[in-house]
């Protein structure tokens, strides 16, 4: 196997054996597992079997973030819901993981039976947008967009590099989801930071208003930023998607007993 020279060990992949609905849970963009681990351990604590992709390109370095797109993104998505077998399965995502779960969703409604969105990005507004297809040619990279958290100390590791060329190809999935919101039906459950420096939270009204699930639910954050996960809601968003998770999926919170097991 090749070896990959990771930022840090948190940022691997990680996943939990557990008796309860299997959980997919993923990361944003030029971030990496680091970011939602502490909410992935809380999910298998309380029984649930959990797996934590890290993405390709990530977690390693921007360069090579810059030979993937999102084909490969969730491509690695759609490989860690079937490792969790013939469970039932909801997705929890972050940012683009947030993205990627409604993809997931629209292409394989009777694998999600729930989802959790943190600060799901769904649009890019920016005067330059339509001229990426030159400029990535022209200029590579541009300043990191990581670790928009409000709490002191906190660091999601993510690049201080973005690479032109993946973020455009963010910008793709992003018009390919919103075109399919209407096809989801899955029970979904947004948190939506106030105060989002990377993904406008009219995003999170984007979702709500056009997917078809009957069962749609919105929680703001007031006190955290962009990553969420790593604020100072985090325990907030724990307990909350402990909770709903056992509402849309009938699995009674802690009932395994055994807190899962780690694989990785």
């Amino acid at each position: 196997m090749t070896h990959v020279e990771l930022v840090a060990p948190s940022a691997d992949s990680w996943t939990s054996v557990g008796d309860g609905p299997g959980v997919l849970v993923l990361h944003g963009f030029t971030g990496n597992p680091t970011a939602v681990r502490p909410l992935a351990r809380r999910l298998a604590a309380e029984g649930h079997a959990v797996d934590v992709p890290r993405l390709p390109g990530h977690g390693t370095t921007w360069r090579d973030l810059a030979t993937t797109t999102w084909h490969d993104w969730l491509r690695e998505a759609d490989a860690a819901l079937d490792r969790l077998g013939d469970l039932p399965c909801a997705v929890v995502g972050l940012s683009m993981g947030g993205t990627l779960a409604l993809r997931l969703a629209q292409q394989r409604p009777a694998d999600v039976t729930s989802m959790v969105l943190i600060n799901p990005f769904l649009t890019f507004h920016h005067p330059l947008k339509p001229a990426l297809g030159l400029l990535k040619r022209i200029v590579p990279v541009f300043p990191g967009v990581g670790n928009d958290i409000a709490r002191p100390g906190s660091d999601e590791l993510a690049y201080d590099r973005v690479p032109l060329r993946a973020a455009a190809s963010v910008f793709e999935l992003q018009d390919a989801v919103r075109d399919r919101l209407h096809e989801i039906t899955a029970p979904t459950l947004i948190f939506t930071s106030r105060n989002d420096h990377i993904a406008r939270p009219s995003d999170s009204g984007l979702v709500l208003d056009r997917i078809a699930s009957p069962r749609r639910e919105q929680t703001w954050l007031e006190r955290s930023f962009h990553v969420a996960t790593l604020d100072y809601d985090a325990d907030m968003i724990a307990e909350r998607t402990i909770a709903w998770l056992a509402e849309t999926t009938g699995w009674a919170s802690g009932s395994g007993g055994g807190g899962g097991e780690d694989v990785t």
